[in-house]
């Protein structure tokens, strides 16, 4: 069984601080310096479907992310945090309004730590949109 590492927990909190606050404000700096020069990310639908590679990639992503909600997605609940020496998986609630329509939905969100990088990035969704 893996060990949990204090510093993957440290840099993964962090950059989903750094989530929140850009999901908030459309601000992603702060979450875009954590990233590293190798930095990689799944998402499962849309746009950005399946596997995207780079900084760049990931600000064009972040910069959507943005568009679509308006910066109206919060964060209700997290539900469970799971961690191990390199991983830390987010599962939440959250809510706002998706392209001028109600959202609701189900997150698990993978951060991959490297030292104090995030070096990668999985995504997945657990409900239709509208309902948690």
């Amino acid at each position: 069984m893996a060990e949990v590492s204090e510093n993957t927990l440290k840099v993964a909190h962090q950059g989903f601080a750094n989530l929140q606050h850009g999901l908030a404000t459309g601000e992603w700096e702060p979450l875009l310096a954590m990233l590293s020069e190798d930095f990689w990310f799944w998402f499962p639908v849309g746009e950005y479907h399946g596997l995207n590679h780079g900084k760049q990639r990931a600000k064009e992503f972040f910069t959507h992310v943005s568009e679509v909600f308006g910066n109206s997605i919060r964060l209700t609940s997290i539900e469970r945090i799971t961690s191990n020496e390199t991983t830390v998986v987010f599962e939440f609630r959250d809510e706002g309004m998706l392209k001028g329509e109600p959202y609701k939905n189900r997150i698990a969100v993978s951060f991959d730590i490297r030292g104090d990088q995030i070096c990668g990035y999985r995504e997945y969704m657990g409900s239709d949109g509208k309902s948690n």
